[in-house]
């Protein structure tokens, strides 16, 4: 009966195709906007991922997200190196400053300053000089990816090593750039030193943004960071910890995760529509047909096999199509900059929404076909 049901879903060539391009069309809106979604709450924590060198990152309390500047006393970094468990602490500065090039172009950049001496916390990959270049007199280093490349204006040559920047009013070399992962923020960065991101900002007395923990092998990370909580008064958090609350003050701040939502939503009720639509128009045609097979001796249990092996066919094909088709849509356009990450959660969550909405579709036909009457093919 199988082959039955398959010979009388590809029947109608033109209906059989606007049920399979209605689901693949649903599939396509929910696993590209969930995998752009996605995309985009990756980036958020873009920074913290290439600065995964320490176990812990001790911030104020009242710090949000890794661009919420809320720096501390220096005093707090030896406080923190006198917590039991702590192996090794580092400063790290961040913070936004004005830069202005040669040519009078000005942009807001993120200058990080790391610890002197050890350089912990810097760039993943190097692509001009190294790291140790920064220890040159006034040495800073800048990303080489176009998005967040610290340029002039349109047209002008691109900044290069050697070239001068002044930061608040304090002139800066670039001795070398280096490559990270794409990041949601937008500003370019520029690494230098802790003592000399201390230069730009004389003004300030708080200067210390982060300190990065390595805990002593064999320590408990959350009983050291609850220590460093308990003598200092300020946060300590796994870089894990810390993505993830960067991650979703963005999305629930800036209405991302409200707006990709509804989308993903409105992907699964066109889905429902037009595949139910459709199907629903199928079954009305083949009511005859059913009605045959009833009289014949199918019985309801065999019936609803029947169209279930049909929803399965058409769910199968038309998500394939969709998730291929948003695939390539995300690869292509990739290159272009769009945030898109789909994970293997995305193709399974995915699939798991098609395949209920194709069954809801079906459920409506199978309740017209189990209301049917068989005698009904001899009335006509």
């Amino acid at each position: 009966m199988n082959w039955v049901a398959l010979k009388m879903l590809v029947g109608d060539r033109l209906k059989y195709i606007a049920l399979v391009a209605g689901v693949a069309f649903a599939a396509l809106l929910i696993t590209n906007q969930a995998s752009i979604l996605v995309g985009f709450a990756h980036r958020t924590g873009a920074w913290v991922r290439d600065t995964d060198v320490a176990d812990l990152w001790v911030m104020d309390e009242q710090v949000e997200f890794t661009e919420d500047i809320k720096p501390m006393l220096e005093t707090a970094l030896g406080r923190v190196r006198g917590v039991e468990g702590v192996q090794w602490a580092v400063p790290l500065y961040k913070n936004f400053v004005n830069a202005q090039m040669a040519d009078g172009t000005r942009r807001n950049v993120r200058l990080i300053g790391l610890d002197d001496a050890t350089l912990t916390g810097g760039p993943p990959i190097m692509v001009e000089g190294t790291m140790a270049d920064l220890r040159r007199d006034r040495g800073v280093l800048m990303n080489v990816e176009a998005p967040v490349r610290l340029d002039r204006t349109p047209g002008s040559p691109a900044v290069k090593v050697g070239d001068r920047i002044t930061l608040n009013d304090y002139e800066v070399v670039v001795v070398g750039t280096y490559r990270s992962s794409t990041e949601f923020f937008w500003e370019p960065v520029l690494y230098t030193t802790y003592s000399r991101a201390k230069f730009v900002y004389t003004d300030q007395r708080k200067t210390l943004q982060y300190v990065l923990v390595k805990v002593k092998p064999g320590a408990d990370v959350a009983a050291v960071a609850q220590r460093i909580f308990d003598n200092t008064g300020h946060r300590a958090l796994t870089s894990d910890q810390f993505e993830d609350q960067t991650m979703w003050w963005i999305l629930n701040k800036t209405g991302i995760l409200i707006n990709f939502g509804i989308t993903v939503a409105m992907g699964m009720a066109i889905g429902i529509l037009v595949a139910g639509q459709t199907f629903f128009s199928f079954v009305l045609d083949n009511l005859r047909h059913f009605a045959a097979l009833m009289a014949m001796g199918a019985d309801r249990l065999t019936i609803l096999r029947m169209l279930l092996v049909q929803v399965l066919v058409v769910a199968g094909l038309g998500y394939g199509i969709g998730l291929g088709g948003a695939a390539a849509a995300g690869m292509l356009f990739s290159k272009a900059g769009l945030a898109f990450q789909m994970s293997w959660q995305i193709t399974v969550a995915g699939g798991v929404a098609v395949f209920v909405c194709c069954l809801i579709a079906g459920l409506l036909g199978a309740v017209r076909v189990l209301r049917l009457e068989p005698a009904v093919v001899f009335k006509s």
